[in-house]
């Protein structure tokens, strides 16, 4: 397994319930282990398992709710001991 995070810089979030939205279907997306959306931030952080899901493939999942993504940072996560 390899665990990554993609930091994906998004446009369109209006209100709170955007960010509870978007983090709601991020979650129940295959491979995914942990999502953060910071509103204020405009960013959603997503830890995920690249074998099951790329972060193309996320960001994809938040263009189709209707926001834009306007760039992805995916960086690997040290492995936990």
């Amino acid at each position: 397994m390899t665990t990554k995070r993609a930091v994906l810089q998004l446009d369109g979030l209006t209100c709170p319930s955007c960010m509870t939205k978007i983090e709601s279907v991020l979650a129940h997306q295959t491979g995914v282990e942990k999502v953060q959306v910071l509103f204020n931030a405009s960013k959603a952080k997503v830890d995920f398992d690249e074998d099951q899901v790329t972060a193309e493939e996320l960001g994809q999942v938040v263009e189709r709710l209707g926001y834009e993504v306007k760039k992805i940072r995916v960086k690997e996560l040290a492995a936990a001991k």
